[in-house]
């Protein structure tokens, strides 16, 4: 005899994505801001401070293309967005 249980559902609030990037942006912004004001100490972290911000400029595209994507109801789009 088999027994399944129902999994609960995941709170929307914990799904959604847009706190996530715009958090992990700014705190990317806010490092890249601390490393220039320093001026030479942090020299060699800033590149790396750059590329968190282009990497979340990416993902904010690509969740952007696929919700509008999902909302016009394309075939290959996510669900859920």
């Amino acid at each position: 005899m088999t027994v399944t249980q129902k999994v609960p559902q995941i709170p929307p609030r914990l799904t959604d994505p847009r706190p996530v990037l715009a958090v992990g942006s700014a705190l990317w912004l806010l490092a890249t801001v601390v490393v220039w004001a320093t001026g030479d100490r942090w020299a060699s972290v800033l590149p790396v401070c750059l590329m968190g911000m282009v990497v979340g400029v990416l993902a904010l595209g690509i969740f952007l293309i696929q919700r509008r994507g999902a909302r016009r109801g394309d075939k290959g789009a996510q669900t859920g967005l």
